[in-house]
C-alpha cells in the first residue's frame, strides 16, 4: 500500500504519523490539541520539515503558549477585545488565556482529541481527530464538536479540514483558524513571499480591527521578505488564481504553497522575534469577530461549518 498510518503513545497522548511509502513524505500530528507537528517532504539533497514544531508531546504541553505553534484556534481566532462580547441578550467574559487583557486564540488549543477514524489506501493516509467542548468554561456556554481531518496525498499535499458542529440546543457563534509556523531553513529575511490580498485590516494599539480596510498589495508577487514585521490580518482576493500564498527559500529551492477554500477568507501573518519561521494563519473570521461580526458564523442546533486549507511542498 502506498500510504500508511502509524500510531504510538507518548505522555498519554497519541502521536499519529501519515506516510507516503513511495517518496517517504510524512505528516506528524499530536492528539494533544490536534497539533500539526511535522510536514516532511523529500528534496534533491535530503528532506525538509516545513513546520516549526515541538521536540515531543511534553515540549508541546509545556511550551504551547505564548506562541501557540500549530494551535487550533476555536471557537474564535486571534483576539476578543477585553475578553468581552455580547450574543443575543447576554454578555460574556472569556478568561481561558489573556494577553494585555485581550482573550486569545480560543478555548480548545490544549484539549486532548480522540482518534475517530484512520484511512490507509494507495491514494491517501488520513486521520480524523475529535474534541467535544462541553461549555465548562465561563464565557462560552455553547456545546460543540470539533473534528479535524488530516489527509496526506501524492505530490507532497496535505489537506486539513475542520468541521464544527453545534451539539447544543441553542444558536452558537463560531469562527475558526490555525496557527502553524512555517520554516524553510535559515532566516525568513531571505525568503520570497507572495500572497493575494488587496486589503489589510487596520488594527488599533491592542491589535483589534478598527473596521477600516487599508489598500495593501505589497506582496502581490514574489518579493524578498527582508526585515518585514507582521502581526497583521489581510483579506484574501479569491479573484486571483490559487495558490493564495507562497513562501519560498530560493537557496534550498523549495516552497510551500497555500490553497485555502473560501471558508478561510482571511489570512494573518506573525513574525516571531527569532525570525527562523513565520506564522501563516488561515482564518474564517477577523480578529474580534465576536464583536465586529467580520466572518462570524452563527450555527443552528445540529448544523455544521466546514473549513478547509491545503498545503503543498514543492521542490523547485
Amino acid at each position: 500500500m502506498s500510504f500508511e498510518v502509524a500510531i504510538s503513545t507518548e505522555n498519554g497522548h497519541s502521536v499519529i504519523t501519515l506516510k507516503n511509502t513511495v517518496n517517504n513524505s510524512s505528516v506528524q500530528v499530536y492528539s494533544f490539541g490536534a497539533l500539526l507537528n511535522q510536514f516532511i517532504a523529500p528534496l534533491v539533497d535530503g528532506f525538509i520539515n516545513v513546520i516549526d514544531g515541538f521536540s515531543n508531546t511534553a515540549d508541546a504541553i509545556d511550551n504551547l503558549t505564548p506562541y501557540f505553534r500549530s494551535a487550533k484556534l476555536s471557537p474564535f481566532p486571534c483576539r476578543v477585545r477585553d475578553g468581552k462580547y455580547r450574543f443575543g441578550q447576554n454578555e460574556y467574559q472569556l478568561n481561558k488565556y489573556t494577553s494585555n487583557g485581550q482573550a486569545l486564540h480560543g478555548l480548545i488549543f490544549d484539549k486532548p482529541f480522540t482518534i475517530n477514524k484512520v484511512i490507509e489506501t494507495n491514494d491517501e493516509a488520513a486521520v480524523v481527530l475529535e474534541c467535544e467542548y462541553d461549555n465548562a468554561l465561563e464565557g462560552y456556554p455553547f456545546r460543540y464538536k470539533c473534528s479535524v481531518a488530516y489527509s496526506l496525498t501524492t505530490f507532497n499535499t496535505l489537506t486539513v479540514t475542520t468541521t464544527i458542529t453545534n451539539i447544543d440546543n441553542q444558536l452558537m457563534p463560531v469562527a475558526d483558524g490555525w496557527h502553524p509556523y512555517f520554516t524553510l531553513g535559515g532566516s525568513i529575511n531571505d525568503y520570497l513571499v507572495e500572497f493575494q490580498s488587496k486589503e489589510m485590516l487596520e488594527f488599533d494599539e491592542a491589535l483589534i480591527p478598527t473596521g477600516r480596510l487599508i489598500a495593501y498589495e505589497e506582496f502581490g508577487s514574489l518579493k524578498t521578505f527582508g526585515t518585514t514585521l507582521f502581526d497583521n490580518c489581510f483579506t484574501l482576493n479569491f479573484a486571483e488564481c490559487q495558490p493564495m500564498c507562497v513562501i519560498r527559500n530560493p537557496a534550498k529551492k523549495v516552497q510551500v504553497e497555500f490553497y485555502p477554500e473560501k471558508s478561510y477568507p482571511f489570512i494573518q501573518f506573525y513574525t516571531p522575534p527569532m525570525r527562523n519561521s513565520i506564522a501563516v494563519e488561515n482564518l474564517s473570521a477577523a480578529p474580534d469577530a465576536f464583536n465586529n461580526g467580520m466572518g462570524l458564523r452563527i450555527l443552528q442546533p445540529a448544523d455544521s461549518a466546514i473549513f478547509t486549507v491545503q498545503y503543498v511542498i514543492r521542490s523547485l
